[in-house]
């Protein structure tokens, strides 16, 4: 039965092994040279201290993951995220991925988060109909901004608003304030109907 869950640290290994082949034949990643498994797992430590960091399993294995990541650092900007979804190559177009950013962004608007921001490098056909399907707009590009695999690329920035904009909103909380509740198992739980069978 497939799930969809909080990252562990346990999942470095096979969450690792999916971005690996992104890292070293794809330009759907800037990074050049793939993280250890040590890497990875400070990367997961890291964001999980406030962000969501998701995985798709089914039967025991990792067959996709999805972060939130702060979009900048400077206090202004802590209403906003970057967003980042991943699916292992025999998994794809099953509806993982927009399983993973519908209860990804269920739990970044519990949290207090208002927009979501994702960098496509171009082309990316496969991407780009997943964020278009999932009502991100643009937001503007970034023309020949990285080289990789022979060829300059550029990268396409999209939008999505989590919810209304308010005033004096409140600082987003924690990811770790929410396991166990009602609220975030409904949040994960969300995802899956969105799945092909």
């Amino acid at each position: 039965m497939p799930i969809i869950r909080l990252a562990t640290p346990e999942d470095a290994p096979q969450i690792q092994a999916i971005y690996a082949p992104f890292c070293e034949h794809s330009p759907a990643t800037f990074e050049t040279q793939a993280p250890t498994i040590e890497e990875m797992t400070q990367r997961i430590t890291k964001l999980l201290q406030k962000y969501p960091w998701l995985v798709y399993e089914y039967g025991g294995d990792v067959l996709g993951y999805v972060y939130a990541a702060p979009h900048h650092e400077r206090t202004a900007y802590q209403w906003s995220v970057n967003v980042s979804v991943y699916i292992h190559e025999k998994a794809r177009r099953q509806g993982i991925g927009y399983a993973l950013y519908t209860s990804l962004f269920e739990l970044l608007k519990i949290q207090g988060f208002y927009n979501a921001y994702a960098g496509i490098t171009q082309p990316n056909q496969a991407s780009m109909k997943l964020h278009e399907s999932m009502n991100f707009q643009h937001a503007a590009t970034y023309k020949n901004v990285g080289y990789k695999c022979g060829a300059w690329h550029d990268v396409i920035w999209l939008g999505l608003t989590l919810q209304q904009p308010i005033l004096n909103p409140q600082p987003p909380i924690s990811i770790q304030e929410f396991p166990g509740t009602k609220g975030f198992t409904k949040a994960l739980e969300t995802g899956l109907k969105f799945l092909k069978n």
